[in-house]
């Protein structure tokens, strides 16, 4: 596995393992033992990075991530979030007393003494972000962190978080067909030497080229039963972005999967995307994704056709579009 460095921190797998749908979102919960048996072969297979969320069950992503991990804990970095209001989700609740709150109560459930990377989830616009920073700045200090984190932030909330404490890492989502962060966030990254972790770099499954118009979501399970890019008729509408992969796909041997994670690798060394899955075989696959090098030709093809596709639908819901920070 090749190795990426994100900022200030220690290097990671190029590719790392976005844990979160194993207990929320895509449908109902993975079995816990399928769920540890697919981290622990993660880890086998060279991946380094882990990423979940105490707000992702809630709570029983991290108790699935720590009981995985525990064997090789010293070998992994293990990334989690707080800043939403459990009680009043999608609330917001970035209080200096409650990051310490969770921190403690995420250690436990991850069975370590520290968390490498802790981000915040959502840019809270009730807390400056100064006093976020400082707060981590603590647990750090306590030994309890290694790493700041923002998820979703903006460039200007980049910058004032960075100046307090050193932002190691911002994970926003990121993929071929999803380009916010591309105008100012990756800009800022750079001159400030923050990595950058796409979440959802597979476009929730879309990318993959297994999601078309007929699949049905679970409308009480299955978050993508919510998401305006995901209805049947912008699946059928966003059909092209697909088959532009697959094109590719095919000429280099690969699946669109892996065509959609070598693209973002070939956007800058200090990307690292978190693809997640349940299915070993999937999670082989993209890992893979390392191996496939796309030409300077190749990211040319790719943006001159891309940039006829029209994009249809939103890529979250509106309330949860407001808790963005732009």
């Amino acid at each position: 596995m090749q190795k990426r460095k994100l900022g200030n921190s220690n290097q990671v797998s190029a590719i790392g393992f976005g844990c979160m749908n194993m207990s929320f979102g895509y449908g109902p919960a993975a079995d816990k033992q399928q769920a540890i048996k697919v981290i622990r072969a993660a880890f086998e297979h060279g991946v380094t990075l882990f990423d979940t969320a105490e707000v992702y069950g809630p709570f029983t992503n991290e108790e699935v991530v720590g009981e995985a991990l525990a064997p090789f804990r010293d070998q992994v970095v293990i990334a989690t979030k707080y800043g939403f209001d459990l009680a009043a989700f999608p609330g917001l609740d970035s209080r200096p007393e409650h990051i310490k709150q969770v921190a403690e109560a995420s250690l436990k459930r991850l069975k370590t003494d520290v968390i490498d990377l802790f981000y915040q989830h959502r840019v809270d616009p009730k807390v400056p972000i100064e006093d976020v920073a400082g707060a981590v700045k603590k647990l750090i200090q306590e030994g309890k962190v290694r790493h700041f984190g923002l998820s979703e932030a903006g460039a200007k909330t980049i910058r004032r978080a960075h100046a307090i404490l050193p932002v190691t890492a911002v994970q926003s989502e990121y993929s071929v067909w999803t380009r916010d962060p591309e105008a100012e966030v990756l800009p800022t990254c750079e001159e400030l030497g923050i990595g950058f972790v796409p979440w959802s770099p597979l476009g929730q499954g879309f990318l993959t080229g297994t999601v078309d118009a007929k699949m049905t979501f679970d409308s009480s399970s299955d978050l993508r039963a919510t998401f305006p890019r995901l209805t049947p008729e912008a699946r059928k509408d966003n059909q092209p972005v697909v088959d532009l992969l697959s094109t590719i796909a095919k000429r280099k041997k690969a699946t669109s999967a892996q065509i959609a994670l070598a693209w973002l690798l070939a956007q800058k060394p200090w990307i690292v995307p978190i693809p997640g899955t349940r299915n070993l075989e999937r999670m082989v696959e993209n890992i893979g994704a390392v191996e496939i090098k796309l030409t300077s030709d190749d990211l040319r093809e790719i943006e001159s056709k891309f940039s006829k596709i029209t994009v249809h639908g939103a890529r979250l819901p509106e309330e949860h579009m407001q808790l963005i920070d732009r």
